[in-house]
Order: structure tokens, then sequence, then C-alpha cells
């Protein structure tokens, strides 16, 4: 591989094009590291951006149809013949193929960002007889997204592209999956906007309707309790990464990013929600809406002011239990002193809470999807805001959110019970 970089940086065009058609024929070349290592020359002013983009796209398409025509003419008998030499034999072969099937040529735009995989989506899609208008659209499409992520991703680290490309190219995975599932979801509601609305419209009067039932209520407190489950599996996670001292990789990533990619001066804007006007506001509000209702206020109070009362006192706890584990065996200078942080916490427990509530006491179907999707992107946009202006880690706002996600989750159910319990009886 250091040869090839050698290489590179006399013949960048031609070692691009090459490196990423070979490694589309099924050779053991790191594509990704080409690419980021092209976004890095283009960065310093050696590449030219666009040029680098029509390199991987002509190479990629052509090293997938090549593989495409091989795989339809060679059929099975090449996999039984030839497969063991790019790691491809019957078993594997059958799986992978098994997985397109279910899933379609849609497979093909996304098969680049896995390893394993991408180096015998041609082959496969031959071998399986898959028409070839139904694969060259997606397989192409493919080809320039995976090469659009990873040469901007070296633009865009650029000094520190040696540090981070390995890592951030793990992160950027999990973006574009989001990414993806983001534009799935545009462009089906953007053609099916009428039946996608009638059908969560008619969902919604449903839910409602059965949530006024006892036996509603018991599923909604199994949906809490699964809810409550998923994030203590990721508080115990991240507790062990803490203790471990294993986020300073991920905090200079999500530094970097925030501050080379993803602030913008307007997000400063989002600190407006974080001085205590604001929490007064927001929990006044709840406190009216609450007694507008006139229905089980005190059990809605409750609800209201002990997880909000209480976060400091459950942070503290948590301070305790990691100064206590520290003394028994976790002998090491933790990374940082203020994780979780209690202003994380304390935002997403108002904010969470308050909510919560709203959702809680609404009948109108349009409150209950848009004011937890507007809260969420608040949430996500202090703390991007928190991280480029202020000496906040990322690791430390992440902690603060989830350990405070645990906190009010805890309240939910231990109130939607206690609601439960009094409706009975």
């Amino acid at each position: 591989m250091s040869y090839l970089i050698t290489l590179f940086e006399q013949h960048s065009y031609l070692i691009l094009f090459i490196g990423i058609f070979l490694e589309l024929m099924a050779l053991p070349i790191s594509g990704e590291l080409l690419m980021s290592y092209a976004g890095y020359f283009v960065y310093q002013g050696k590449m030219n951006y666009f040029l680098a983009l029509l390199m991987v796209f002509l190479s990629g398409g052509l090293g997938i149809t090549v593989t495409y025509w091989i795989g339809k003419a060679g059929g099975y008998k090449l996999i039984e013949k030839y497969g063991k030499y790019i790691h491809l034999g019957p078993e594997r072969f059958k799986k992978t193929a098994a997985w397109f099937e279910r899933s379609g040529s849609k497979l093909l735009v996304f098969a680049y960002f896995i390893p394993g995989i991408r180096h015998f989506t041609g082959y496969i899609s031959g071998i399986s007889k898959m028409p070839f208008r139904k694969f060259i659209i997606p397989a192409y499409i493919g080809a320039f997204l995976w090469g659009v992520c990873f040469i901007t991703l070296g633009k865009v680290l650029g000094p520190q592209w040696k540090s981070f490309h390995q890592a951030a190219g793990k992160y950027l995975i999990v973006f574009l999956i989001g990414l993806a599932v983001l534009l799935v979801g545009y462009f089906a509601f953007r053609f099916y906007k009428v039946q996608i609305k009638e059908f969560f419209i008619h969902l919604l009067k449903r839910l409602l309707e059965r949530l006024k039932t006892i036996r509603a209520a018991e599923i909604f407190l199994i949906i809490l309790t699964l809810v409550l489950i998923g994030m203590v599996s990721l508080m115990l996670g991240l507790a062990q990464d803490y203790l471990y001292n294993e986020f300073t990789q991920f905090n200079e990533i999500a530094e970097y990013m925030v501050h080379s990619v993803v602030y913008m001066s307007w997000m400063k804007g989002f600190l407006v929600f974080q001085p205590l006007y604001a929490l007064s506001s927001i929990i006044a509000l709840t406190i009216i809406r609450i007694w507008i209702k006139g229905r089980n206020r005190v059990l809605e109070y409750l609800l209201l002011f002990v997880p909000i009362l209480g976060v400091r006192l459950f942070h503290e706890s948590v301070i305790q239990i990691f100064h206590s584990l520290q003394r028994f065996g976790f002998l090491g200078k933790f990374h940082s002193a203020n994780f979780p942080d209690l202003n994380g916490m304390i935002m997403i427990t108002i904010y969470g809470t308050c909510l919560f509530l709203l959702v809680r006491h609404s009948k109108r179907n349009y409150i209950t999807i848009t004011i937890p999707i507007i809260g969420l992107f608040q949430l996500i946009g202090l703390a991007i805001a928190n991280i480029a202006l202020t000496n906040v880690l990322p690791s430390d706002i992440a902690g603060g959110y989830v350990y405070g996600s645990v906190w009010i989750f805890f309240n939910f159910l231990l109130f939607e019970m206690l609601r439960l319990v009094l409706e009975k009886y």
C-alpha cells in the first residue's frame, strides 16, 4: 500500500482510476484510502475536486460493469472454480445472493459502503442474471455517491487526514445510513403524500382511542419499558468508554467536524433556549396546560417537578459512582471531570419532560408529531452550538443527553404505572 501511495503522489488521477477499478475486480486494494487521500490532495490544491469525482465515477462504473458481464458469462461455475481465490465460495455466494434477492437492486446503491460486499456486487448481479437495465442505474449512482463521500471526507479533514481518515470513515458510514433513511422518507412522502398522511392520521386516531383504555395504557407502559431498557444499555456502554478513557478519538473527530463542517453562525441562536428564562417559560407553559386540562393534576405536577428537581441529585449520584469505581480499580485519570454534562442533563430533562406532558394531553394529531421532532432538532442544535462555542466536550454532552434520557424515562414509566393503578382502583 505504501508503494501505491508513492505512485499516487506522482500519477494521482491514473492511480485513482486504476486502484478503484482493481478493487472492484476483487483485488485487495483500499478504495476508501485512495479516495480520501485524493480528497486530501484536493485540499492541498494538487488535484481538482470534480476531476477526482469523475475518475471515481468512471472507474467504479467500469469496474462493476466488467464484473457484471464476467459473472453473467461465467455463471455459477465461475464461483465453483475461481471463487476461493477472491474469498467468494459457494456458501458465501448463496448468503450474499439471498440478501440481494430480498433487497433488490436498491442494495447496489449502498453496497459500495459495505466492506467485503462491494467487491462481489458485480459478479453476483451477473451470476444471478439480474437484467442489465435494472442493474446499471443503481450501480452507477452508488459509484458516484461512494466517490463523493470519501473524496469530500478527505477534503474536509484536510491536515487531519492522516490521523482521522479511518475512524471518520466509520462515523461517515453511520451518517450515510441515517441520510439514506431521511432521503427515502423524503421521496416517499413526496410521491405518496396523500396516502402517507391518511395512514398516519388513521393510525394516530386508533392509538389515541386505544390509549383511553386500560389495555392501551399497558401497551404504553411496555413501550416506555423497552425505550428505558435501550437507553440504559446505551448509558452502560458510555460508562464503559468513560471508565477506560476511550472517548479521545470520538472527541477529536466530533470537534473537528463541528468546527469545519457542521456549525454555522446562525446556529448560535439555539443558545437562546438555554438560559433560565427559556427554561422557566416552557415549565410555566406546561403548568398552565396541566391546569387547563384539569385531569389528575397532582399526578401530572409530580411528573413535571420530580424529574426536574431530582436531576441534579441523579447527576451527583452518577459522579459519586464513577469516583467509587475509580477507587476500586479504575486508577487512571478520567479524560473529563464533567461527564456526564450537567447542563445537557438539565436541558433534556426539562424539555423532554415538558414536551412529553404537552403531547400527552394533546388531542391534535399534528402536535403529537411535530413537537417531538422540533424538540429533537432543538437539542441537537444546542449540542452543536455548545461544542462550537464553549469548552464542553462532545462526549460530555452525549453523556448528559443519554443519562438525562434514562432519568426522565424512568420517571415516565414510574408515574404512568402509578396512573394505571389509580385508574384501576
